[in-house]
């Protein structure tokens, strides 16, 4: 299962010297933005969030079974609901807002990768905004 927390702990404690690190995750997981605040005050932290831009517009499939990688837990969602696609996209909106913040606050350079996209444009110009 995904911990960032405890990834971002461990570097910390492996970790003696300044460093750059980049963690590259969904993102998804939640608890660990005090842990990240606390890293990027010691190494010099990067965050890459990588996700399919299905999580962001739940495409109109009909019913599909879900299945939740890390922890196995399985559902029958209905795609066609505009009520649930809504509610999932209005969920992706706020978990989006919540992370952008807690970068912003901890002052961890980020950038967001679709899956579909050319994540080189996307790095490079993260690596500008950091000269």
């Amino acid at each position: 299962m995904t911990d960032i927390k405890v990834c971002l702990e461990y570097l910390i404690d492996v970790m003696k010297r300044k460093c750059t690190a980049f963690i590259i995750s969904d993102f998804i997981d939640d608890g660990f933005y005090n842990a990240m605040t606390i890293t990027n005050r010691k190494h010099d932290l990067v965050a890459i969030q990588v996700y399919d831009r299905r999580i962001e517009d739940l495409p109109s499939v009909g019913l599909i079974n879900v299945k939740d990688a890390e922890t196995g837990n399985e559902q029958w969602i209905d795609t066609s609901s505009l009520s649930l696609r809504k509610a999932h996209s209005e969920w992706w909106k706020t978990k989006q807002d919540k992370l952008r913040n807690a970068f912003n606050k901890s002052r961890v350079d980020a950038v967001s990768v679709r899956t579909d996209q050319d994540f080189v444009k996307a790095l490079l110009t993260l690596f500008e905004k950091r000269n």
